[in-house]
């Protein structure tokens, strides 16, 4: 875990997360969310997300194949699994670590749309709004990023440095 430089630490990690679920908290007040991770990456936003959301919260995952085990996207997006639960007239938040060219997250959306959900929002970690190929916003973004290959809080390079505390850019 040598020559990683930290970009975001632990700590504005957790201020943010935690201002986010309050704006959520806000947008839905009264209602329930289901908030749907994007495996594997989303997982720890996902987990400090939910706690941090004072409201009924329930959540799901869902999974796909776009990046294998390099650092280049392939551009094909593969549904892997899908959520377990009907989304039929639920809030549903898709809570993604990272937006990056808009790929996966555009794939997502329709695939969850054809679940009937009452309202479907976005919510990144992380925005690299420089890469973006696809008109997508999320309506919950942790931070706006350079285009760098970050790792840490769920993040990989070859399934390595996910358990980082800190998002660190590798070099």
């Amino acid at each position: 875990m040598h020559d990683l430089k930290v970009l975001l630490s632990q700590e504005k990690i957790a201020a943010r997360v935690a201002e986010l679920g309050r704006q959520i908290s806000h947008d839905f007040a009264g209602e329930q969310v289901t908030l749907i991770g994007v495996l594997k990456g989303a997982a720890i936003f996902l987990s400090d997300l939910s706690r941090a959301i004072s409201l009924d919260c329930t959540f799901d995952f869902i999974a796909v194949s776009s990046y294998g085990n390099g650092k280049q996207n392939s551009g094909e997006v593969k549904l892997l699994k899908d959520v377990d639960q009907s989304m039929e007239g639920k809030n549903v938040i898709l809570v993604e670590d990272i937006l990056d060219t808009g790929l996966t997250i555009s794939y997502l959306t329709r695939v969850l749309e054809a679940h009937n959900p009452k309202s479907l929002r976005i919510a990144a970690l992380l925005d690299k709004v420089s890469r973006r190929t696809q008109p997508i916003k999320a309506h919950y973004v942790g931070f706006e990023i350079p285009d760098e290959f970050v790792v840490g809080y769920g993040m990989d390079y070859a399934e390595r440095y996910r358990n980082l505390k800190d998002i660190c850019i590798v070099p």
